[in-house]
């Protein structure tokens, strides 16, 4: 009887790239998908580390594996938790048979605490085709910044860029409609290769020649010029995320970060001129260390500037070996919190507003599923959707009107079909 494996991803779309990679080598060994893990011979949880909730999260969903896992299956740890904290994660939990790190292959029967020294590369391992008419790609590794409150360098390394030709074989092989690149700074793409500052450009022009979309996530601010924004728009997915996580000058010097509010304002106004019907998202860490009353009310004024389609908001968390995990002028959890729910309250106002305005335009929405699509607005998993009609093909194209709004999804009808 073929073995069984279980992979539960935690975190980031970067993390469910990781885990496709692993998904590939476990079948290429011969294993097959179980249908709960309940039934799997080998249970693998792919962590995120990132933060103190994501930490715990992880934790807990091991746990929680181990109390239903059968007997004599196997329970991998691997992912960013596994990276950063190896050893000491093994001794801390008994129940866990082996700590890999990235691209540690999970090999049956082995030794229990199994030092996580990698032998794989899954950047470049292949991957099943998608399940779904979406899929993620991973361009490159790592980060070459030093951001004040990011621990990732740490253990995910230097940046490491793929090569143009290898990502669009992943991209032949997957087969979906819509590509969404991610990395951890996908505008830097390719610099550590020696391909110069906007080799991000030509992939993107190549990837859009395979694929009906392409969708970027992670963009740091500095790096968004003229000619990468004209690339994102001649895509005909005029979506933009970026990453700028305050927009007090002040605070954002002390993360060690680039630009200010009025820049990121600027910028933005320059994108919707280009291109009207442009979405934003971007993130926005609260309560960073020395963060003042003043700073803020500046956030909230511009998040009530921005009119941001998508936007998230989320508390410091403190990282072992970071700049920031020394600094003074340390934010109480109380006030963190009142400034979040400030901020959210304010934000979700301004999402419904948005989405509101859509009733009555008529939209092109990719069909990820029985009556669910998306236009160019909704990046997969992170954003609403547009629900459809049930009997549009899934994977399909479809043109709708918009009739309706609930919160953050949107209610379509096929264009001329009332």
């Amino acid at each position: 009887m073929q073995r069984r494996y279980w992979v539960e991803t935690l975190g980031c779309p970067k993390n469910q790239v990781d885990s496709d990679k692993l998904v590939g080598t476990l079948v290429a060994d011969g294993l097959v998908a179980a249908d709960r893990a309940e039934d799997a011979d080998v249970v693998v949880v792919n962590t995120c580390a990132f933060v103190e909730d994501a930490r715990q999260e992880s934790i807990d969903t091991i746990l929680s594996f181990e109390g239903v896992r059968k007997d004599g299956s196997e329970l991998v740890v691997t992912g960013c938790l596994a990276e950063r904290y190896g050893d000491d994660l093994a001794e801390a939990l008994p129940e866990v048979d082996q700590v890999a790190g990235f691209g540690v292959p999970v090999t049956l029967g082995s030794t229990r605490r199994q030092p996580a020294v990698p032998s794989l590369d899954l950047l470049e391992l292949p991957r099943p085709a998608a399940t779904a008419p979406w899929a993620y790609v991973k361009v490159a590794e790592g980060c070459d910044r030093n951001c004040g409150f990011c621990a990732i360098p740490s253990f995910r390394g230097k940046q490491r860029s793929r090569t143009i030709e290898s990502i669009l074989t992943e991209v032949d092989q997957l087969g979906a409609r819509e590509i969404v690149l991610v990395a951890q700074d996908l505008a830097a793409f390719g610099r550590d290769q020696g391909q110069g500052e906007r080799a991000i450009v030509p992939l993107v022009n190549a990837v859009a020649q395979q694929v009906d979309r392409v969708r970027l996530l992670y963009l740091y601010p500095s790096d968004l010029t003229d000619q990468l924004i004209g690339a994102v728009c001649d895509t005909g997915v005029p979506y933009f995320d970026l990453s700028l996580q305050h927009v007090s000058r002040p605070l954002l010097r002390r993360m060690r970060r680039w630009g200010e509010g009025q820049v990121f304002l600027d910028r933005m106004a320059d994108i919707r001129r280009r291109e009207p019907n442009a979405a934003f998202r971007s993130n926005f860490i609260v309560g960073y260390p020395g963060e003042t009353e003043a700073d803020h009310d500046l956030l909230l004024s511009f998040v009530e500037e921005a009119r941001l389609d998508w936007c998230g908001f989320f508390a410091y968390s403190a990282e072992e070996g970071t700049y920031a995990a020394d600094l003074d002028r340390v934010v109480p959890r109380s006030l963190i919190d009142e400034r979040l729910q400030e901020l959210s309250v304010l934000q979700d106002g301004i999402t419904t507003e948005s989405r509101d305005a859509l009733i009555g335009s008529t939209i092109e929405v990719l069909v990820d599923s029985p009556g669910i699509g998306r236009s160019h607005r909704e990046a997969p998993e992170i954003d609403g959707i547009v629900t459809v009609p049930t009997d549009l093909e899934v994977g399909s194209f479809a043109t709708v009107d918009v009739i309706g709004a609930e919160g953050p999804d949107l209610v379509a009808q096929v264009r001329d079909s009332a």
